[in-house]
């Protein structure tokens, strides 16, 4: 019996299987409920910075520098 003639058989005998959207089904749900879990972790990082406004504003006060917007290592010289 050749190549051929053997994969035809195996396809003749392997007709039992089904729905194969059915049995993936599965897969597609973990990865939805793993992707909506971390977009959800994502999610309750926003806003961060404004929670602790009023610490950064205590700690530049103390330490005397300027309040504003003058971005990272502004006015120390660099």
């Amino acid at each position: 019996m050749n190549l051929v003639a053997q994969l035809v058989q195996a396809a003749a005998e392997n007709t039992g299987h089904g729905n194969i959207a059915l049995e993936t089904l599965p897969f597609g749900l973990i990865a939805a409920g793993v992707f909506t879990l971390l977009g959800l972790v994502a999610f309750s990082y926003r806003n961060v910075a404004n929670r602790h406004a009023a610490k950064a504003e205590a700690w530049a006060a103390e330490h005397g520098h300027a309040h504003g917007n003058e971005g990272h290592g502004a006015g120390h010289g660099h």
